[in-house]
């Protein structure tokens, strides 16, 4: 019995590492997309985001405004590329922790509110009969994304990477 679990431990041990490294480039992926909307509305009009940041009372807020913009493309940039990925999450972490703080903490978990009800919605001003819209902008996808960044601090980016291409090339030296 023992001989046998062994044989599948040495089949399945490449197989999941192999896995592994497909999961933290799906993960890097998603973040990068997640982070880009952001990132671009900020930019597009980096006086408005600045404006809605000293609103919220965030400390110099023209300065924030370009640092949360400038962490947030950068991040969609490295992690794409998996280059600094380590390093990238810890500044996107601090924005998600800040992001719960400053405008999805006081609306509490859900992102979806808990009392859904069947209401006609107006999506890009055309009215959609029969759907469900109600949206409550909890902090749970943000927690989410920090869980992911976190993933990326702890195991890197992966073998599907220029981080991993990096090493090996100084490693061989």
């Amino acid at each position: 019995m023992q001989c046998q679990l062994l044989k599948i431990c040495r089949w399945v041990t490449p197989v999941t590492e192999n896995l592994q490294s497909v999961a933290l480039l799906l993960i890097r992926l998603i973040l990068a997309y997640t982070f880009f909307a952001p990132a671009m509305m900020k930019w597009a009009d980096i006086g408005a985001t600045a404006s809605w940041f000293e609103y919220m009372g965030i400390p110099l807020p023209t300065l924030n405004a370009y640092m949360a913009a400038g962490t947030e493309m950068a991040g969609v940039v490295l992690l794409t590329l998996g280059l600094f990925s380590r390093l990238i999450s810890i500044p996107l972490l601090v924005t998600m922790f800040v992001a719960i703080v400053t405008v999805h903490g006081t609306n509490g978990y859900n992102v979806i509110s808990e009392t859904l009800q069947w209401s006609d919605a107006y999506i890009n001003g055309e009215q959609v009969l029969g759907t469900v819209v109600f949206l409550q902008n909890g902090y749970e996808n943000v927690l989410n994304y920090i869980a992911m960044l976190l993933v990326v601090v702890s195991f890197g980016p992966g073998k599907i990477s220029l981080d991993h291409i990096i090493k090996k090339k100084m490693d061989a030296q």
